[in-house]
């Protein structure tokens, strides 16, 4: 095996064009692993993560191009270099040959569309905090989907934001949904008049999908970004939407979503809750205490389907109490299917593998399996003593989030590429260990069109391999999105379940069925 390396001094593609060209010549053959990436310092110590990191691309620029090639011999890696250089002038030329008018700066792009009030911006990070300023001083609302933007330029634009009566959603914001628009990865949801503020894309994506699913609909989902719940930044923005949101005509319920903020955050946020919002409001902050929710006035729930599920029974006029029957008969349906998936396993069966795409949705399960099974192993566990020691090599129990850095270099993400990840299908499969393999599978705009497609035949070729060995390994599915969605959430499922997976209804009764056969398997610490 040999990694060989080429810098293309000054030559910038954007980020999607880069990332598409390493996944086709991923695929070469003789090829193992490839990479397509700017010279910035984040790619370079993720390139190093991955052992891609030549001494070549040290001093290399944010303006240089890096080509890395993980190849079975000289040979193939040579050829890899001509295929990428194919496929970068191709996405070129059929830029050029489109023709249409494509403004070069935010005072282009106003002249083209001057009534426009919101831009999203997609950036490096290094730069997407200037450019965001720009757009705040000409008074449009923000969606800042770079990420990697510092700590102090997030706070400085919040502030600004908030001084001025805008929004900025973000940085690493990468779901919305505006006045019925979805923003970058975000579902085709019914309108209503439940609004959402979020710190978590995935999160929202399933509680919007789970209130759509039930009949219901939303007015507004903001995100906010991640480390807008945190500390230094304060929930600046997600106060800010929360007020929004109770200023809106077309809402009258709001969930928030967010993994467990800071202490002195949730307190504003409840103070927020008690004294300025008049409207229901449902709280899922995943991993913290309900009780802080429940004492600030707000209606507490455990998982994101349960959030969303509340949601829309407050917003059908039901009782709650039908949603609660729903979940107890639902918790005895997971027993049941998980007694009859012990019985036919293997000695030796007994853990459980979860290979996520959904950052958020992993975090979830991870929580809900702690109950079950005690602590899993992961690239980003929740408790740092169960850190894998190689991100790509499992042990017992493990949840990986192949959404993380380590994953992703050159790549496009697990949701729109699924080559990653059914090669992990396999790799798991091959493994006496393994009783059950746990994947969620998220669609809407930005995600692969064509999920049934690409998943359905790792899933068929993995169940065959453990077959051969006299094993069955049960495929457990979550699918977070709609039957508006483009890909179909109806279609989906039936390729799926055709292959013999079993496709529950939301991330949490996915992860509570694989949690509960392991755990009759004798796989629980």
């Amino acid at each position: 095996m040999v990694v060989k390396g080429i810098i293309k001094k000054g030559e910038y593609y954007d980020s999607v064009t880069l990332m598409l060209v390493a996944r086709d010549a991923a695929k070469l053959e003789g090829v193992e692993d490839a990479a397509v990436v700017m010279g910035t310092e984040q790619n370079k110590s993720i390139l190093e993560t991955s052992d891609m990191l030549l001494d070549m691309f040290k001093d290399a620029g944010d303006s240089d191009l890096l080509i890395a090639v993980k190849a079975k011999d000289e040979k193939a890696a040579e050829e890899a270099f001509k295929k990428i250089d194919e496929l970068l002038m191709e996405r070129r030329s059929k830029a050029q040959e489109a023709g249409e008018y494509t403004p070069k700066s935010l005072e282009g792009a106003l002249e083209y569309m001057p009534d426009a009030n919101m831009v999203i911006i997609s950036v490096a990070g290094k730069y997407a905090g200037d450019e965001a300023k720009k757009a705040l001083e000409k008074g449009l609302h923000v969606m800042l989907f770079s990420d990697n933007v510092p700590l102090e330029k997030e706070i400085e634009l919040k502030k600004y934001a908030k001084d001025n009566g805008l929004l900025v959603m973000g940085p690493d914001c990468g779901t919305a949904i505006i006045n019925g628009a979805p923003l970058c990865f975000a579902n085709v949801v019914e309108r209503g008049d439940i609004g959402i503020v979020a710190a978590s894309g995935t999160g929202l994506q399933e509680v919007s999908s789970v209130i759509t699913n039930e009949g219901a609909g939303i007015s507004q989902a903001i995100g906010t970004g991640g480390r807008d719940v945190k500390k230094d930044v304060g929930g600046i923005m997600f106060m800010e939407g929360m007020k929004a949101l109770e200023e809106d005509p077309d809402t009258k319920y709001i969930v928030l979503v967010s993994k467990p903020p800071h202490p002195e955050v949730l307190e504003k946020v409840a103070t927020l809750i008690k004294n300025e919002i008049k409207k229901p409001v449902v709280g899922i902050f995943l991993g913290g205490d309900p009780e802080v929710v429940k004492n600030a006035g707000a209606i507490p729930a455990n998982t994101l389907e349960e959030a969303g599920l509340i949601a829309a029974s407050l917003a059908k006029g039901k009782s709650l109490d039908e949603f609660k029957k729903l979940l107890e008969e639902r918790e005895k349906e997971i027993l049941s299917i998980a007694e009859k998936e012990s019985k036919n396993k293997k000695e030796g069966q007994k853990y459980v593998r979860g290979l996520y795409t959904g950052g958020t949705l992993c975090d979830e399960a991870m929580l809900l399996s702690r109950q079950i099974i005690g602590e899993v192993y992961g690239n980003a566990p929740l408790n740092p003593d169960f850190k894998l020691k190689d991100s790509w090599i499992s042990q017992e129990n493990t949840f990986v989030d192949l959404g993380e850095d380590e994953f992703t270099v050159g790549r496009p993400h697990p949701m729109i590429d699924f080559t990653l990840r059914n090669k992990k299908i396999i790799e798991e499969a091959k493994d006496p260990s393994v009783a059950v393999i746990l994947l969620d599978v998220v669609l809407g705009y930005g995600s692969n069109m064509q999920p049934g497609d690409e998943l359905a035949p790792a899933i068929k070729e993995a169940k065959e391999i453990a077959e051969k060995d006299g094993r069955n390994i049960t495929f457990v599915c979550s699918i977070t999105g709609t039957d508006k969605d483009p890909q179909d959430r109806g279609k989906v499922k039936k390729q799926l379940e055709e292959v013999g997976a079993i496709v529950m209804p939301s991330n949490a009764a996915a992860a509570k069925l694989a949690s509960y056969i392991v755990k009759n398997l004798g796989g629980a610490r």
